[in-house]
């Protein structure tokens, strides 16, 4: 037998209610809080490792008696700028010239000290090495499409080999979720279509596996809400 409430939806209860306001909180706080406690915990660990290199007379803690946080990574701010301001000059690079000569004699030190100078130049290149567009090409068949980011053109060894008719396009292929892991593939450009969205837009699409779409209407500006 029918009765007039049957075509009502059924409202949820005071515990489905709680459970979804958590949630919803839950996915607003849990960003914040995160981010704010890594940086705190940087700070403070690139403290822990700077203020016991200070004298204590220079360390603020002597006047004003409690141990401010962040004032390691202010000292450690000026310090590299310092560094970076004498490394510029003769001075400064003919004391790096003379250090680096006397590391390329020690046989294990050598292949760290390389090795990590290499990596230091990688992550912190200036910004004339970023990518420079966002691609799509057919990878890693004909038919399957991936986004990648263009680096520039092959140079060298690797372009005059490579047979191609025309100029060899460097692309970082990233993967999901984590686009800092990917491969480097060697396209012909004719062979990429370059994308109108921004680099930024194209590495959301890989971080959200392809939830996260730029704006259809324009796609060289953000996704609207």
């Amino acid at each position: 037998m029918n009765t007039p409430f049957d075509d009502q939806p059924r409202r949820p209860g005071l515990f489905a209610s709680l459970r979804a306001s958590f949630l919803t909180g839950l996915v607003v706080i849990a960003p914040v809080g995160l981010t704010i406690w890594l940086i705190w915990s940087v700070i403070g660990w690139i403290d822990g490792v700077v203020l016991p290199l200070v004298p204590y007379t220079f360390q603020p803690e002597q006047y004003i008696g409690i141990n401010l946080r962040g004032v390691g990574v202010i000292i450690f701010l000026l310090f590299t700028i310092l560094v970076g301001w004498v490394a510029k000059g003769l001075l400064g690079r003919t004391f790096i010239r003379f250090g680096e000569s006397l590391l390329q004699n020690v046989p294990v030190v050598r292949s760290i000290y390389s090795g990590v100078k290499q990596i230091a130049e990688t992550v912190f290149a200036q910004s004339e090495r970023s990518f420079e567009k966002a691609c799509l090409f057919e990878y890693p068949r004909k038919g399957i499409w991936a986004i990648g980011f263009i680096s520039t053109t092959a140079k060298g060894e690797v372009a005059e080999r490579a047979t191609t008719s025309g100029d060899l396009v460097s692309v970082f292929v990233p993967t999901t979720p984590n686009p800092t892991s990917g491969f480097l593939l060697f396209f012909p450009r004719e062979d990429i279509m370059e994308l109108e969205m921004t680099v930024e837009d194209a590495a959301k699409l890989v971080i959200s596996a392809g939830l996260v779409y730029p704006n259809t209407k324009d796609p060289g500006k953000p996704a609207e809400d």
